[in-house]
């Protein structure tokens, strides 16, 4: 375990940012990093500062220890953990290559009003740093395990933070975030050319991104006509897509990254059978619900916008308007999942509005229920089994199974019956490490949703009493190495267990 009290370097002009006194002369670090936010002490002579008594961007353990635990930099995620990550991508580098990261930009829907902020996800798994206005470095030194670890952030402001609220600092950024070499993210032009120009290779997805991140992509790579972009002196061969390395990283779970992934699954699962219990007559009732219930029953909030289908409506996958009226008789389709510490869960459950399955309703729910069991028991590394391995045999059980039910299902119909595919990769995102392949044969220590579904059509050729119906079940599941472990598997799915929960 590693100790968390820190001690601040010899650098009197942001300790005096950071702590509102005096310059504090002599002054240095524990050499035991990382260890991950906490009590700060000032030797020769100067009183000791609690970090309690300080004000930084997110929370640390010692200001909010009902959030994070001792040598925690986010929720369950050591700071040990996060340098471990850093270090793995520097040993994917070449020696002197450097990766790029920049934090994400503040979104606004109106001069001053701003949205929720997220923090771009590969920027926090590499950092866990959650404010905007940063830019993270890693380089790979040639130094074995071991790499220089560069991030420049906003400097401590008063009259900013008036409005803004607290800032952590430069002074933070290697105290707290055991950065090697820090600075204020507005002096960036003149830090990044001595970096830039001495790298072998530069691996960045800045350019990808239309945002700090508009700025600093403006000055890397020259767009707009910036005189000053890095490009000028770098050449342009240089740079490589970070992407490919980041998702080989971040596509096999941690224990801890797991341990929350089952909690954000456990408090999602339970917010979805609460929502089972209650009666709803629309939509979006049923919305606000179940996002109060992801809060209460211990997530951070929503992991994305969810879906609330009613009847019909659940024949569009993507159907977000939730401003419908929810009808006796019909079904409601619900894909939601709340997040904690950054990691999401991704539900899928389809019930009935007044209670009770029609038995029409129940054939073709009990039918995609079969191929979810199905499928999530060969969601282990020895069944030898991709993603679309796995959706091939979904689709040959539907149409099995559909076809007693006197579905045609030659031709297209499968394409039109169900027209997704039967998962994707979780984590940080809701499609985690996008453009990692589907081909490739599951893990231990991968996360993925299972999710078929069956859409009819309100079609002749399709069989009268199941037309208009959507159907779809989706569970979270951590990849075992014989088995799965379903992290969602508090969310009832059973046609015995729903209809009892209103009985």
């Amino acid at each position: 375990m590693w100790r968390s009290t820190l001690f601040l370097r010899q650098r009197p002009r942001h300790v005096a940012l950071l702590l509102s006194s005096p310059v504090v002369p002599h002054a240095s670090r524990l050499s035991s990093r990382p260890s991950g936010g906490a009590r700060l002490i000032v030797y020769r002579g100067c009183a000791s500062i609690s970090a309690v008594e300080l004000q930084f961007g997110q929370p640390i353990h010692e200001t909010h220890p009902h959030i994070l635990n001792h040598g925690e930099l986010t929720p369950g995620i050591t700071a040990l953990e996060y340098a471990h990550r850093r270090s793995r991508l520097a040993s994917r580098l070449p020696r002197d290559a450097v990766a790029v990261l920049a934090a994400a930009d503040v979104k606004y829907r109106a001069p001053g009003i701003f949205y929720e902020y997220h923090q771009d996800p590969d920027f926090f798994y590499l950092t866990g740093f959650t404010e905007p206005g940063a830019l993270a470095i890693v380089v790979n030194d040639g130094s074995g395990d071991s790499h220089v670890f560069h991030l420049y952030v906003r400097e401590k402001d008063p009259k900013a933070e008036l409005w803004d609220g607290a800032r952590s600092g430069t002074q933070a950024a290697m105290d707290i975030f055991n950065a090697d070499e820090t600075g204020d993210i507005e002096r960036v032009k003149d830090i990044l050319p001595a970096i830039m120009s001495n790298a072998t290779e530069i691996y960045t997805d800045i350019k990808t991104v239309n945002s700090t991140q508009s700025a600093l992509s403006r000055y890397l790579f020259g767009v707009s006509g910036d005189n000053e972009a890095i490009t000028k002196l770098v050449a342009p061969e240089k740079f490589r897509p970070l992407r490919p390395i980041l998702n080989e990283l971040r596509v096999f779970k941690s224990e801890s990254e797991v341990v929350n992934m089952r909690r954000a699954g456990r408090a999602s699962g339970r917010a979805f059978t609460e929502s089972m219990r209650k009666p709803f007559s629309t939509e979006k009732g049923l919305s606000a619900f179940l996002q109060y219930q992801f809060k209460a029953q211990g997530c951070d909030g929503s992991a994305f916008v969810p879906v609330v289908a009613g009847g019909r409506n659940a024949l569009s996958i993507h159907y977000t308007r939730n401003d419908d009226i929810l009808r006796d008789g019909q079904l409601v389709l619900v894909d939601g999942g709340g997040e904690y510490g950054g990691y999401i869960s991704d539900i899928t459950r389809t019930w009935p509005i007044n209670g009770k399955f029609s038995a029409p309703q129940r054939d073709l729910y009990s039918v995609v229920l079969n191929v979810l069991r199905a499928c999530v028991s060969l969601c282990g590394e020895s069944a030898g089994l991709s993603l679309d391995r796995l959706h091939s045999i979904a689709e040959n059980n539907l149409k099995e199974q559909l076809t007693q039910l006197g579905f045609d299902v030659t031709g297209d119909a499968m394409g039109l019956l169900f027209p997704h595919h039967l998962g994707h990769y979780i984590g940080l995102d809701v499609h985690d490490s996008a453009g990692y392949p589907r081909y490739v044969n599951l893990k231990a220590g991968q996360c993925i949703t299972i999710e078929p579904g069956i859409y009819v059509p309100d079609d002749d050729r399709w069989p009268k009493s199941f037309r208009g119906i959507g159907i779809r079940l989706e569970d979270s599941v951590c990849v075992g190495d014989d088995g799965p472990v379903v992290l969602s598997a508090e969310a009832a799915k059973e046609v015995e267990d729903i209809e009892a929960l209103r009985a």
